[in-house]
């Protein structure tokens, strides 16, 4: 059965600068995408004694012999051939029966590959690296890959939306049972949005770490990482957001407001009116459940129309907590432009204090040339 990740290096880069080398561009193509990474020769014999090391003993394939009077810069034949030698040593690894290889932290981080894909090697791995990528809350695996965890962003985005839909439609089922399958669905989108953002948090950590240290074929810059990083507080608070709004609700059918338990029936016919009736000014029937009023004193919304009392005050403080940290956000931002301004007057300062030198000894060598012109005419 063919591997899950398939190998293969079909062309080379030259990477220009003052001491040009060769970049093999390593193609990995796994059961959902495909991406590149690209490793000098030196990174394979670094690979190598790293496997060696961790796996106990060597590799099942060698790697080419280095050359020490020909470079591959000047050498197409050489070129060519080492690229064919190294391709051969990737895919005897990854296609050989024993995986001890493969299963190594090495082996992973030089492909740049997930965890879970180290001990793939069954039609079934496809499927967990599937659940690797895009809902890796099974087993909390870091999204080290820039691409794929903007794919997971996505599907994280998927998953907070599908929770929201399946909490509306849980309000307004008009059955105990419809009401249970539509919490317990939307309960499901939450946790495995809880699972996709510890990943896509870790991935940022490790992603940091890699741009900090200068490693990794994938970098991100210091912009897109805390682009990114707004991106995993956004998704949080707005996943608390709805579990909070699922409690409230939950809260709210345990009380006895539309029912005995968290699946208990939703309101009737009877209920709605006579709680819409009071808010018109039509007196409530004898022995109907009290509620808020509706429409008053602010206008309602989508958030808020559903809630109680408690569901109000529990959204309220949520609402200033989201404040709160949008102002330490804030906060940061203007004691960043802060300590820049700073910097700036003390540059201004500086250049000040240079120019004036400059001024004094522009003055300076300006009257030494009226002395020497003074001079130059008295001998003419």
């Amino acid at each position: 059965m063919a591997p899950p990740v398939e190998i293969s290096i079909p062309t080379t880069t030259t990477a220009a600068g003052p001491k040009p080398y060769t970049l093999y561009n390593v193609i990995l193509r796994l059961p959902l995408r495909s991406f590149t990474v690209q490793k000098r020769y030196s990174e394979f014999v670094t690979l190598h004694e790293t496997l060696t090391s961790q796996a106990g003993p060597a590799p099942p394939a060698t790697l080419p012999q280095k050359s020490w009077f020909t470079r591959t810069t000047s050498n197409a034949a050489l070129t060519e051939e080492r690229r064919k030698g190294l391709e051969a040593y990737l895919r005897t690894i990854n296609e050989v029966e024993d995986g001890r290889w493969r299963q190594t932290s090495a082996w992973r981080a030089f492909l740049n590959l997930p965890s879970s894909t180290a001990s793939a090697n069954s039609s079934s791995a496809a499927e967990g690296l599937h659940g690797s990528l895009t809902s890796p809350a099974g087993g909390g695996v870091a999204i080290t890959d820039p691409v794929v965890w903007l794919d997971c962003h996505r599907d994280l985005k998927t998953q907070l939306h599908d929770a929201r839909l399946h909490l509306q439609r849980r309000d307004q089922a008009q059955t105990a049972h419809g009401q249970h399958d539509s919490f317990a669905a939307a309960k499901r989108c939450l946790v495995k949005a809880g699972g996709m953002i510890a990943a896509l948090d870790q991935g940022l950590k490790t992603l940091g770490q890699s741009e900090r240290q200068g490693w990794g074929s994938s970098r991100l810059g210091d912009g897109e990482l805390r682009r990114r990083k707004d991106l995993v507080i956004n998704g949080r608070r707005e996943k608390e957001g709805l579990e909070t709004l699922a409690h409230a609700l939950t809260t709210k059918n345990a009380s006895g407001s539309y029912g005995s338990s968290v699946g208990g029936p939703a309101a009737t016919l009877q209920d709605k009116s006579a709680l819409f009736g009071a808010a018109n000014g039509t007196p409530p029937q004898p022995g109907s459940r009290s509620g808020r009023v509706l429409g008053a004193p602010l206008p309602e919304t989508e958030r808020t129309r559903e809630l109680d009392n408690t569901g109000i005050v529990q959204l309220q403080k949520q609402l200033m907590e989201d404040q709160d940290l949008s102002v330490d956000e804030l906060r940061k931002g203007v004691s960043r432009m802060k300590e820049l301004g700073v910097a700036i007057n003390g540059e201004l300062e500086v250049q000040n204090a240079m120019m004036k030198l400059l001024d004094e000894d522009t003055d300076r060598v300006q009257g030494k040339i009226n002395v020497a012109k003074k001079r130059v005419a008295k001998i003419s």
